[in-house]
């Protein structure tokens, strides 16, 4: 087991101890950047003057991308291509494995993931040239497949909405996941690409118990309101999915089939899982929310996503790393199983139209 004890005492947050709780996030401290050659850290808090301020605000880096969108070379993530506007996220779920990318921009993915949101404002401009490229083979790409693409920095700087607009105009296809209400706000442009079948949506419903949403996503919406996004988009002809992930086993896999139920009866006819994987860094700010949220059962729920992953909180096998293996994982696979056909979902695969794709004003440059 991780010595967490001592790695929180490395890498506290400054002016913090090790009884500071920052409500209302998830990860409590920085962890050190791996591609970081020199890591400032405060030792001695009393020995010094306050010269680094723990700043709960978020800072939004603008910049300008060279790419966007991502051929997905893993087979078990179910998306060809990803785009995703923002890197970061305020949501602060602790599990997510998305934290550690934020350490290939020189931050950490602790506080900083969470704090430090870089956003791709010329995002549209780059899916355009995309899309224009005359060797683009029309496939469905992803919003998004790294951090959520409807997170609070949308409603500042709508970057999804306007990758919306540019995808309607080429009739791209395109899958959403998320877990913020805000994809509400865009329903007017989600209808429109509906009715020729070019969207789907996935909503991200971790667990119906609001004390443990409170602590575990601190900052995104009610399980409640994303049912009721299920319930508003699916009542307007958008084919919607939920995704019960991840599965957290002694915290949150009891609640799988009522997450189902709840999902079916707000008007979703599809559904994914996954098992919870401790990757880099997250490890050690998952392992410090948990002993610090669940004392009373921390090291049980720890041992059993131990024994999920082959004695590991990781695993990097594809084909595995997503479910898991062995006891633990075949037991919410299998409830997986039971609960979908029970209820219906899963049926049919919905594939988006391909066949719509056009590149505007081609015509014209013939002449």
């Amino acid at each position: 087991m991780v010595n967490e004890k001592k790695q929180r005492g490395t890498f506290l947050p400054s002016g913090g101890n090790e009884d500071t709780y920052y409500k209302g996030r998830g990860a409590q401290f920085n962890t050190s950047n791996k591609f970081l050659g020199q890591t400032y850290v405060q030792e001695h808090a009393e020995g010094i003057d306050d010269w680094w301020e723990e700043d709960e605000t978020t800072t939004y880096l603008e910049e300008n991308a060279k790419s966007l969108v991502n051929k997905v070379d893993s087979p078990d993530v179910g998306m060809w291509y990803s785009m995703n506007p923002y890197q970061g996220c305020e949501h602060g779920c602790i599990y997510c494995y998305a934290r550690n990318a934020h350490e290939y921009w020189g931050y950490s993915a602790g506080s900083d993931f969470e704090h430090k949101i870089l956003v791709k404002k010329n995002a549209p401009q780059l899916l355009r040239k995309f899309l224009s490229k005359k060797d683009w083979e029309c496939k469905t790409i992803s919003l998004s497949g790294n951090t959520d693409c409807y997170q609070p920095a949308e409603r500042k700087f709508g970057i999804t909405r306007s990758l919306l607009e540019v995808a309607w105009e080429f009739r791209q296809p395109i899958g959403i996941i998320t877990k913020n209400a805000g994809v509400l706000r865009d329903l007017d442009l989600l209808k429109e690409m509906a009715a020729h079948n070019l969207v789907m949506v996935y909503v991200s419903i971790t667990t119906l118990n609001e004390a443990l949403r409170r602590a575990m996503e601190p900052r995104t919406t009610t399980a409640l309101q994303r049912l009721k996004v299920v319930e508003t988009l699916s009542k307007n002809g958008i084919p919607m999915g939920v995704m019960t992930a991840p599965m957290v086993p002694g915290l949150n896999d009891h609640e799988m089939p009522q997450l189902l139920k709840a999902a079916k009866e707000a008007g979703a006819s599809m559904a994914g899982y996954t098992v919870v994987r401790l990757n880099g860094a997250v490890k050690l700010l998952f392992h410090d929310w948990l002993y610090k949220n669940f004392p009373d059962r921390a090291d049980k729920v720890w041992h059993q996503i131990e024994a999920a992953h082959g004695g590991k909180v990781n695993d990097s096998e594809f084909g595995r790393r997503m479910r898991g293996k062995g006891q633990e994982a075949d037991l919410i696979g299998e409830q997986f199983r039971i609960h979908t056909h029970r209820l219906g979902l899963n049926e049919e695969k919905v594939r988006l139209n391909t066949a719509l794709f056009r590149r505007p004003g081609q015509q014209m440059q013939l002449f």
